[in-house]
């Protein structure tokens, strides 16, 4: 059976959404169908199928019980769409201002991190994808690519760049520098890991994929960490340490050995050499790996380490990891100009709060003096406008993104991105509803806990 080719997303984001399932139906008649679950369960149980169980885990996985994951989505669940039949929705407009700028729509993609366990394109499929919907990407500072190979893909696609703060006031700054320099409209710092999660799907299958040379192409196309990597390798030579001394010498397995030849061909960016001969003798791709666990993160950071990246750069800079009203204020007391409510997915810590318990209070903190971007438990476009009712400027997706890419690569990304946008022009429409930017709580109803599904 063949695949449909996806209707533009683009188009879907100008406010003709409605086009989208006619795409789809006509093309049923002559036996296509959409290359990825246009369901958010069935599209998760498909990258399951399509993914390694170690990138599923490492997608798809949150902290401890994951009962923050499913908080999120309860949250969600509290809130029903609240329809107002017989007004003219003929015409509807998706579109908002956000950081200086009219975008076709409020939807942006939140940064994902090592998308190379979906697919080998990674974030460049990605960057593409976003570009061909008129939709703002995030890049992650754990990408597969980096940021300069993403603009070269993408030239004219919008983009921020999301920072996580590393031990190395100097690397901060190059990777900021850099950000700048490849068109990025905005900084995005993550203030939620300075320390790793506790994430039980990777730990029982002891799996971690920068231990593996995966997802710090930001670090090792960086000048700066360049050098923090030669450095430890000088160091290591005048001290005579050699993995035997130092009693972390590793078991030679058949995975061993894999994962050896894995680290060996992603080395050219420091050893300059694309034989994986070479590699396997320079000791500079593992010496990477050892700097870059050492750099990654820092539990030191605190509101005055912030003020440095304001030093740093007149781009916008958005905090992400806010949580709570208190830190929103602040937030934008310090001179930052967004704040992003999210708990990573609920990848750090289980029992955490969820997002969109906690937006409306955010939302009515800020009042409207800088972008309040959301994300965490986004799986449809309902939920998108349950988000922008509650207070939200900008609505991040995760998860459904990196699943489509892993099924179907760019075209599977571009889809996921076409159903949210359409099934959100859709709920505008049927809800009584022509504009996003007019969505105010009064759309929505409390759920009634009690009240059975029908």
């Amino acid at each position: 059976m063949s695949t449909v080719a996806p209707e533009d997303p683009a188009a879907a984001a100008r406010g003709i959404s409605r086009r989208t399932q006619s795409h789809i139906y006509r093309a049923g008649i002559s036996g296509q169908t959409p290359r990825v679950p246009v369901d958010p369960l069935q599209l998760e149980t498909a990258a399951r199928r399509a993914l390694s169980a170690e990138a599923f885990a490492y997608l798809a996985g949150g902290a401890g019980a994951e009962r923050t994951m499913a908080a999120n989505r309860a949250a969600f669940d509290a809130w029903e769409v609240w329809p107002r039949p017989l007004r003219d929705v003929s015409s509807r407009d998706l579109s908002v201002d956000f950081l200086g700028r009219r975008r076709e729509t409020p939807l942006l993609l939140a940064p994902l991190g090592v998308m190379e366990l979906a697919h080998a394109d990674a974030d460049l499929a990605v960057a593409r994808a976003a570009a061909s919907a008129g939709v703002p990407y995030t890049l992650s500072n754990q990408a597969s690519y980096a940021m300069e190979r993403v603009w070269d893909a993408a030239p004219d696609g919008d983009r921020l760049f999301q920072l996580y703060w590393s031990a190395s006031d100097e690397l901060n700054r190059s990777l900021i520098g850099r950000a700048e320099a490849s068109g990025c409209e905005a900084i995005v710092i993550t203030l939620d890991t300075h320390l790793l999660g506790w994430r039980t799907r990777d730990l029982d299958l002891a799996y971690l994929p920068f231990t593996r040379g995966l997802g710090i192409a930001q670090y090792t196309a960086d000048p700066v960490f360049r050098g923090l990597v030669r450095e430890r390798v000088r160091s290591a030579a005048l001290n005579g340490a050699d993995e035997a001394a130092s009693g972390d010498k590793l078991r030679m397995t058949p995975r061993t050995v894999v994962a050896g030849v894995g680290i060996a061909r992603r080395g050219a960016a420091l050893t300059g050499s694309t034989r994986l001969r070479e590699n396997l003798r320079s000791p500079l791709p593992r010496a990477a790996i050892e700097a870059f666990l050492d750099v990654f993160s820092t539990p030191a950071l605190t509101w005055d380490a912030l003020a440095r990246a304001r030093e740093w750069t007149s781009l916008p800079i958005i905090l992400k990891g806010i949580v709570h009203p208190d830190d929103a204020a602040r937030a934008v007391d310090a001179g930052m100009d967004g704040v992003w409510v999210s708990n990573h997915g609920g990848r750090q810590i289980d029992r955490s709060v969820p997002t969109l318990a906690v937006l409306p209070a955010i939302a009515e903190r800020v009042a409207g003096r800088v972008p309040v971007v959301f994300d965490s438990g986004v799986r449809s476009g309902a939920d998108v406008f349950i988000a922008l009712a509650l207070g939200a400027t900008a609505v991040g997706l995760g998860r459904p993104y990196a699943y489509g890419l892993g099924i179907a690569g760019e075209a599977g990304v571009a889809e996921v991105v076409r159903n949210v946008l359409a099934e959100l022009d859709i709920t505008l429409g049927l809800s009584g509803h022509t504009s996003v930017g007019d969505l105010t709580p009064a759309a929505l109803r409390r759920a009634d806990p009690s009240a059975a599904v029908g």
